[in-house]
């Protein structure tokens, strides 16, 4: 059954992991799973390219209209909410995730950052490869 976000910050989240699968796949990357979910947490998307298979944290944040073009040293950056407790859960969650898929391959950590515009329906990414 697909999950149903009823509060502002969940559908800004699963608006910003739509967007981040959608660069990814654009950019030859393989979707293996979204929204893995353990005891002790949650990776937002799982992917392989290259040989490799990505962990991949989702940040997103909306901007205003005239702020989104334009990036100041005061602007919010979403990379801040990568927390090294919420590094910590990523990594027990990943390691059950390995032994359960009996994954075998090389693996890594990455940050992808999503900045949203409402009203021109636009979105900028930056990945950030093994955080």
């Amino acid at each position: 059954m697909p999950r149903v976000f009823t509060s502002k910050t969940q559908q800004k989240g699963s608006l910003g992991e739509s967007i981040a699968c959608k660069y990814l796949i654009s950019k030859g990357y393989k979707i293996i799973e979204r929204n893995f979910t353990a005891y002790c947490g949650e990776i937002d998307i799982i992917a392989q390219f290259d040989g490799v298979v990505h962990f991949i944290e989702v940040k997103s944040v909306t901007r205003e209209k005239e702020r989104f073009n334009r990036r100041s040293e005061n602007d919010y950056n979403p990379a801040e909410n990568m927390s090294k407790n919420k590094l910590e859960k990523v990594y027990r969650t990943i390691g059950i995730y390995i032994e359960s898929c009996n994954v075998r391959d090389l693996w890594q950590v990455d940050l992808l950052c999503v900045y949203i515009d409402h009203d021109s329906k636009k979105a900028k990414v930056e990945l950030f490869e093994s955080v």
